[in-house]
């Protein structure tokens, strides 16, 4: 694997370099294929909390994760046990299903340290619990923002007054707001 690892507001020194990369590599003995591309690691602080952000490309498939932890080291380890769980979950899930050949299935190898009865165990099901309907007022993204502040939630969807198609805004983790629209 290739890494690409930079740090905001904090020095990336070479002791921390080869932490990333050691625990990182642990992940190839998931994939069968290596990562064409580079895995991208971004260390930064914020408020003393260290913040550890992996994203591994995958062909036909993205893995990333994201942990804070006040020890740098901790949060490198606690990223890549999040990623395992990713890889694992996923593995189970394309082997459950039949799939066409050069699937999803191909990307993991088959012969890896855990039973297939502990992955199993380890996959959560999702349950829906409850279904809204709502009608969505056009409004503009100052609107938006301040309903959702009102009603105390962390996202609201919206019909955008300006372009007409349904929106998201969130409450990002900095205090600052982010707006989800549709690709057409």
């Amino acid at each position: 694997m290739k890494f690409n690892i930079r740090g905001e507001n904090i020095e990336v020194t070479e002791a921390l370099r080869d932490h990333v990369e050691k625990k990182l590599s642990r992940l190839e003995r998931y994939i069968e294929a290596p990562p064409t591309s580079e895995v991208h690691v971004t260390l930064s602080v914020v408020k003393g909390m260290q913040t550890v952000e992996v994203t591994v490309p995958l062909t036909g498939f993205m893995l990333r994760a994201e942990e804070k932890h006040a020890d740098l080291y901790a949060a490198v380890d606690l990223v890549v046990d999040k990623l395992e769980r990713q890889i694992r979950k996923a593995k189970t899930k394309a082997n459950r299903k039949v799939r066409q050949a050069g699937g999803l299935k191909d990307l993991f190898r088959s012969g890896s340290e855990q039973s297939a009865a502990a992955v199993l165990d380890e996959e959560e099901e999702f349950e829906l619990v409850r279904t809204k309907r709502f009608t969505l007022k056009p409004m503009d993204i100052d609107e938006a923002i301040l309903q959702m502040n009102m009603v105390g939630h962390n996202f609201f969807v919206f019909a955008n007054s300006d372009t007409s198609q349904v929106n998201v805004v969130y409450k990002r983790n900095d205090g600052k707001y982010g707006l989800i629209e549709p690709a057409l």
